[in-house]
């Protein structure tokens, strides 16, 4: 699979005292989505802007299509959107976007296009400063697109916006990552990371705590819900069952943490054997909320 971006060992320092990013490594393949997730002052936005060459690195290196051509040349490649959408109030969104098919040398017919991908064909003789907030994000994206970007870079692209906003880009994201552009977020919300992301970046004080597939993160053990007339007894038996790690009792219910792989029959098994019978019991996963706090905590 074709490496869209390389980033190793990265670092930035701000006014000598402040480490945003350290030694930040990892590869971003092409026809995927990657989400860097962290929060406030993780080093999300400062790592973006190092690769966009808005922002100077410290040390380390990065190399666009695997350094085939250079950073000016390959940025034209890539399509942003680092800040909030910058368009001229007073013009349309055909005028607003066919401004910078002009200044980008991009042909008018883009506009149209792009304009039926982010869902405003109908709106694009409305004036810029009739738009909402999330009209104006979705118009920003049909933008960052003109070009036909290999790679799509959004820096929390749902910032501000109400329920409804936030499902329309997220859907308009996925949509685009199903028509083959590679895509690299930034967020801080887990949520939007699980819902639109294959692949996730965790940073926090500019260190990264994970890299690799959301699934992969996502593939613990899990745990048990279980619930039964004797909790006493039943907690009993557990904690003499080898796979398990823990043991958690909310209300009426026994949440059963695991360190070795079971199946829900065997310990339903186990149990039974052991003078158990069980009302209820459900096999999860843990929420990738709940491995980022594990992963936070335990570094």
């Amino acid at each position: 699979m074709e490496t869209i971006l390389t980033i190793t060992n990265l670092n930035k320092i701000f006014n000598k005292r402040v480490h945003a990013v350290k030694n930040v490594s990892f590869e971003i393949k092409k026809g995927n989505v990657y989400g860097i997730l962290g929060p406030n002052g993780s080093g999300k936005s400062t790592t973006l802007g190092i690769v966009l060459n808005v922002v100077n690195k410290t040390s380390g290196d990065y190399q666009w299509f695997n350094g085939s051509l250079p950073t000016h040349e390959a940025l034209k490649k890539v399509g942003a959107i680092i800040e909030r959408p910058n368009f001229y109030p007073y013009m349309t969104a055909e005028e607003n976007l066919k401004l910078v098919c002009k200044i980008k040398g991009i042909p008018y017919s883009k506009v149209f296009e792009k304009l039926e991908l982010v869902g405003l064909l109908e709106r694009k003789d409305s004036k810029f400063r009739t738009f909402s907030l999330g009209m104006k994000q979705r118009l920003a994206i049909a933008s960052a697109l003109l070009n036909d970007p290999e790679i799509l870079i959004l820096d929390e692209p749902t910032n501000g916006l109400d329920p409804q906003g936030i499902r329309q880009i997220r859907d308009l994201i996925k949509l685009i990552a199903s028509q083959g552009t590679t895509i690299l977020l930034a967020s801080h919300l887990l949520d939007e990371v699980e819902k639109v992301c294959s692949h996730v970046v965790v940073l926090r004080y500019g260190e990264t705590l994970y890299h690799g597939a959301v699934d992969g993160m996502l593939s613990n053990e899990g745990f048990f819900e279980l619930k039964s007339d004797n909790i006493v007894l039943l907690k009993e038996r557990l904690q003499k069952h080898t796979a398990v790690k823990d043991i958690k009792i909310e209300e009426d219910k026994v949440f059963v943490y695991l360190k070795d792989h079971l199946e829900a029959d065997e310990l339903n098994q186990y149990l039974f054997e052991n003078g158990i019978i069980l009302q209820h019991l459900v096999k999860r996963k843990n929420s990738l909320e709940e491995q980022f706090l594990q992963l936070t905590k335990t570094n």
